[in-house]
């Protein structure tokens, strides 16, 4: 049945297709060419030389969107002569792009250096940064004002840590009398509770004796809680005094549980503790006793009165028990968790292992079969406890054109897009999130999906991280092949499956990735490592910056992987333990408890970033195993053999498990899900 519309309404629904054809047709034909990004990389280039040499490269570049990130990479070099005209001209122009933010911000600091006070005030706007914003009360006081400490400074009091630009800030209002000992105090508590010595240690020079005394052992507690412990006995049993003592009890124990525990003994009689500070100094003695594995770990977790327990005491309980191999007490241990503790995946499973050691059969096989129709760490091993196949259910997200050209026609999605294309990632990040900063979530799943068809990965792997959601295994777990992979793992000696798995784990895609610790790139290698295992392999090493070329990166990632393979008998859940923490730690853990099974050795890991770590490695490499190659998978008992067992890389003739779609598959928890999710 056909229906007839009126004509007006025909000529407004015509006109509505049309705005979408031409929004299409646009969005479209606004794809850069390959010549003018390579154009604009050479200008880019230019501009952060600052000056204006940029200008003649960039001649074609008037209509291309990244144009205004030139003038501000150069006016951002050359910002000490940069004068105010010139800036504001610039922020006109460019009000709402990033870029501009960004030149406010480096030219405000530059007006501070000055000490331009009148120009940093006429450019000055709140909500940007506790340095600027400290800035702008210095330019206050240089005009004369006077601070009020509710209007001005209530807020950054509540910082723990504050920058070098609030100094000056600070001593006029001390001289202002706004720093009260109460309100000194309250700072200094925060301090505490954040673990800043400096910030206390400065603060303390505020207050009068006796306390600036009892500050400086506060700050001398954080620092160096040895000293502290020693020079304990000697003080008086004072609140400050006894806050002291019992912080300096628990710092030390992280570091020396035994050297604590002496100092415990010589001061319990000597401070009177309140039960807050004592629960908290019997926590932290039983739980580095635990996380060491010291004879009676056990009793005294067992023994830790309620209101002294916490979440990682009684998980530490478990993980004593465990590697005692006591299924009793492994049972007893998660019995005494709150409920919602014992729906965790690890602890569902653990709860299965010991009911099946101690013959509950069916009880075991009925917790987990619930695992086993999950695609996580645990929910593998359940299923290789029950010879069932892998629950892998892919999910498909449907096509939604729409969307797809209202994000396409969307300007700042669009730079990021562009900026991604010509290797400028970090900035891409940033208009990405402002982007879709109040987007819906399947928006921003859409909006994943276009940026996985241009080879920007991580998006999806950050964006499609719960419910459903963690189904989309072909946006979540990408190939990649032009990074080369799979021949570098080959040629390395590894399982690609694997290399993949690590490479997920690292970086989660993010080529620019860098660590705290320097660890650089796809598969976060430190530079001096990738130097010694590029010489070791004969492979061309041009610096630590060539880690953020994919190419490279894999290259000596895979080298570095088969590396810790051989030390390791082949074995990649060791390997994986070792690519983490280090070998050497691998090599402690392994004295200590080596007689273990690998799924109770992993769960004595002491670290939890590595046990994690190679709970999710170990599952995203039966994960990439189905991506690569289909059908039945190596199994993951197969992959993570006993300790000492040689491990040879899967042939045709290794047995495999197959990989199925239960009707209606259990949904992950959070909990659960975390071995499988970034």
């Amino acid at each position: 049945m056909s229906v007839s519309l009126p004509p007006r309404r025909l000529l407004l629904a015509w006109l509505l297709v049309a705005g979408w054809l031409l929004t299409s047709a646009l969005a479209q034909a606004a794809e850069p060419t390959d010549a003018q990004r390579a154009a604009f990389k050479r200008a880019y280039a230019t501009a952060q030389q600052g000056g204006d040499g940029w200008r003649s490269l960039a001649a074609g570049l008037r209509d291309y969107p990244l144009y205004p990130y030139l003038q501000a990479a150069a006016l951002q070099h050359d910002i000490q002569q940069a004068d105010r005209a010139s800036v504001e001209a610039y922020l006109r122009q460019y009000p709402d792009w990033i870029p501009a933010a960004d030149l406010r911000r480096a030219f405000l600091l530059e007006l501070a250096r000055r000490q331009d006070w009148s120009n940093f005030l006429a450019l000055y706007q709140p909500g940007l940064g506790d340095t600027l914003g400290c800035d702008a009360l210095q330019a206050r006081l240089a005009g004369g004002a006077r601070l009020d400490f509710e209007r001005d400074l209530a807020e950054l009091w509540t910082r723990p840590g504050l920058p070098s630009a609030c100094d000056p800030v600070l001593r006029a209002a001390h001289d202002q009398g706004l720093l009260t000992d109460a309100r000194v105090w309250t700072r200094i508590d925060r301090a505490v509770d954040a673990g800043q010595a400096g910030t206390i240690a400065g603060l303390a020079d505020w207050l009068d004796e006796p306390g600036r005394r009892s500050a400086q052992q506060l700050a001398l507690a954080l620092r160096d809680p040895a000293a502290a412990l020693a020079a304990a006995a000697g003080w008086p049993d004072q609140p400050r005094q006894r806050e002291a003592a019992a912080l300096a009890l628990a710092r030390l124990a992280r570091r020396q549980v035994d050297g604590a525990d002496t100092a415990w003994q010589q001061l319990r009689s000597h401070f009177t503790f309140n039960e807050t500070q004592r629960n908290r100094i019997l926590r932290t003695l039983a739980l580095f006793h635990a996380t060491d594995f010291d004879d009676g770990a056990l009793e005294r977790l067992i023994a830790l009165p309620a209101a002294a327990q916490s979440e990682g005491t009684r998980e530490w309980r478990v993980r004593v028990a465990l590697a005692r191999q006591n299924w009793s007490a492994v049972l007893a241990a998660i019995d005494a968790m709150p409920a919602e503790q014992q729906q965790d995946g690890e602890w569902r499973y653990f709860r299965a292992r010991a009911l099946a050691a101690l013959g509950h059969d069916d009880e075991a096989r009925r917790l987990f079969e619930a695992q086993a129709g999950q695609a996580t760490f645990f929910g593998f091993l359940s299923a290789d406890r029950l010879d069932q196949p892998y629950a892998i259910c892919p999910l498909t997200l449907a096509d939604s054109p729409q969307r797809e050209q209202a994000l396409l026609a969307n300007p700042g999605v669009l730079r990021a897009f562009e900026l991604y294309a010509v290797g400028l990632p970090k900035l891409a990040r940033r208009e990405w999130a402002r982007a879709l900063q109040d987007a819906d979530p399947a928006t921003q799943r859409v909006a994943a999906v276009l940026a996985n068809r241009r080879g920007w990965y991580d998006r999806a792997v950050f964006v499609l991280n719960s419910g459903e959601a963690l189904r989309l295994y072909d946006l979540r777990f990408p190939l990649a092949s032009q990074d080369g992979l799979v021949p570098q793992a080959e040629h390395a000696g590894v399982e690609p499956a694997w290399a993949y798995g690590i490479l997920r784990a690292e970086s989660a895609w993010a080529s620019d990735a860098q660590s705290g610790a320097d660890a650089r790139g796809l598969m976060q290698l430190v530079p001096a490592t990738a130097a010694l295992v590029a010489k070791r392999n004969g492979l061309d090493w041009g610096g630590g910056d060539t880690l953020y070329d994919p190419a490279t990166n894999i290259a000596l990632g895979t080298r570095y992987l088969a590396q810790m393979a051989a030390r390791f008998n082949g074995s990649p859940w060791l390997a994986s333990a070792a690519y983490n923490a280090g070998p050497n730690k691998v090599d402690q853990w392994l004295a200590a408890r080596g007689t273990l099974a690998p799924d109770l050795f992993v769960a004595t890991i002491p670290y939890k970033e590595t046990r994690e770590y190679v709970a999710r490695v170990m599952a995203f490499s039966v994960i990439y195993d189905w991506r690569l190659n289909g059908g039945p998978v190596v199994a993951l008992a197969e992959r993570m053999g006993a300790i000492g067992q040689p491990y040879a890389l899967p042939t045709a003739a290794t047995a495999r498990r197959p990989v199925d779609c239960p009707p209606v598959a259990a949904p992950a928890t959070a909990a659960s899900a975390a071995a499988a999710t970034p």
